[in-house]
């Protein structure tokens, strides 16, 4: 029945996101020429002729990024997003279609406001949709039957999530004790059998869901556990312990039949992700050399005629793969030694530094020069702030995880940054913001980041 409504749903969701295309062409249309030129010429076939062409483009994107499976669990932020994307490829592919017929009177603007409107129906008809159900599911319906096998610390956990979840529709019917349980519930929810009797609960019982949550030291009954599930046509997932070693999402890889788990998912693991971000970052750095150059220009300058010694200065910061590399800023102190330049921390009033320095570090403009380090590879627009190697030998061995940071390339700015952990405050704060930016990473997180260091991270109290 459930796998039913699923596909019901589906094909709602299939005739509306088809349908919202011809629709936001017909509005794209009506707000670019009838409302701003007063023209109307959407009669013409080689008008309406791309519309019909993108419908299958839609379509095969949407099913690509998942937006046609089950949306119980699936965050609402992950569903929005993969439709921007689906639109932004969805443009381009408009846009090489009418370089390709040579239909080359077909309005810019039409095509912008085309992916908007297409965005904005499609996302609001998702969330539309996402409300019904909770409120549907939370009123008892459409809900799937779970069968949860063990009463330990991880059963009590995923009993918790399901009553703070309500709208994933997940109603545990019964749990099965790995032993003889002296009482008739485990939190709430009745113990129906013990783990000796299973095939025959299953057997006089259908579940929509059997939920495996066993301890290490029971794990052995796993070989008998997973077949009588199997047998039973229950969907079947597994809560593994091993959870509270792992302190980030596993990922499961094949190796020639070898089942490996990667401790950590990174997105920038995947080359198509690689290639985009690095395509957004020469782009992005290009762009802003050219903005940037009157200021720096200036700061030179000034670098120059309030203190003696370079206008630039290097600094060796270890980078991606923990591969050092020689990161570049306008001089904000006095010339140093090396050996006093890559061990002493900077501090409030830092003799060293001149009065011009002083003011650089305080709006990041001594920052700037580090958009060359983006063009040449070996640093990115967003990504964990690399640190000199010194240092990095220190927190290695006193800050959990610090090295996690070096398996993407570190960035200008970074989601540590923009929440205010920058300069001099805690490490472990901001090693905790870089893991979290290098395990949920998206372009549109890159972007985020960036207009939140645009609106709020030059000027920086903590910077000295």
């Amino acid at each position: 029945m459930i796998n039913e409504n699923q596909k019901t749903l589906n094909r709602v969701q299939i005739f509306l996101d088809l349908l919202f295309i011809p629709l936001s062409f017909i509005i794209a249309y009506f707000f670019r020429f009838d409302i701003f030129d007063g023209t109307n010429n959407l009669e013409t076939f080689e008008t309406i002729l791309p519309v019909f062409i993108l419908m299958p483009t839609y379509f095969l994107l949407y099913s690509a990024f998942g937006l046609y499976s089950s949306r119980r669990t699936k965050p609402l932020l992950k569903e929005l997003t993969s439709i921007v994307y689906s639109n932004i490829i969805s443009m381009l592919v408009l846009t090489l279609l009418l370089y390709m017929l040579s239909i080359i009177h077909f309005s810019r603007y039409l095509i912008v406001f085309f992916g908007i409107i297409n965005t904005l129906l499609t996302g609001t008809s998702r969330i539309i949709i996402r409300a019904i159900l909770t409120n549907y599911r939370k009123h008892g319906y459409n809900k799937r039957y779970c069968l949860l096998i063990g009463t330990n610390e991880l059963s009590r956990k995923f009993i918790e999530k399901t009553r703070q979840h309500p709208e994933w529709g997940y109603e545990i019917s019964g749990i099965i004790s790995e032993f003889e349980f002296h009482q008739a519930n485990f939190w709430g929810i009745s113990i129906i059998n013990t783990l000796e009797n299973l095939s025959e609960t299953l057997r006089n019982q259908y579940f929509d869901i059997v939920i495996i949550a066993l301890s290490p030291a029971d794990y052995s009954s796993m070989n008998r556990i997973l077949p009588m599930c199997e047998k039973s046509g229950s969907r079947t997932l597994i809560i593994p312990y091993y959870t509270e070693y792992i302190p980030s999402k596993p990922v499961i890889e094949d190796l020639d039949g070898l089942s490996v788990i990667d401790t950590r998912y990174v997105p920038l693991d995947f080359a198509f992700y690689q290639m985009i971000k690095r395509a957004f970052d020469i782009l992005f750095s290009a762009l802003a050399l050219i903005v940037s150059s009157p200021v720096m220009i200036i700061a030179a300058i000034l670098t120059k005629l309030t203190s003696p010694g370079p206008v630039f200065y290097k600094q060796e910061r270890v980078g991606l793969n923990q591969k050092t590399f020689q990161m570049y800023k306008f001089r904000s102190m006095r010339v140093q030694t090396e050996k006093d330049s890559q061990t002493i921390w900077t501090t409030k009033d830092d003799p060293r530094k001149t009065k011009w320095g002083e003011f650089m570090r305080k709006t990041s403009i001594d920052e700037l020069p580090q958009f060359f380090n983006i063009l040449t590879g070996s640093m990115s627009v967003v990504g964990p702030r690399p640190e000199r190697p010194f240092f990095v030998s220190q927190f290695k061995e006193s800050i959990p995880r610090y090295m996690v940071k070096h398996q993407v390339r570190p960035g200008l700015t970074g989601w540590a940054q923009v929440n205010g952990w920058r300069g001099d405050t805690s490490i472990e704060k901001r090693i905790e913001h870089d893991i979290y930016y290098i395990e949920n990473w998206t372009f549109m997180f890159d972007i985020k980041i960036i207009f939140l260091t645009i609106f709020k991270g030059f000027i920086n109290k903590n910077a000295y």
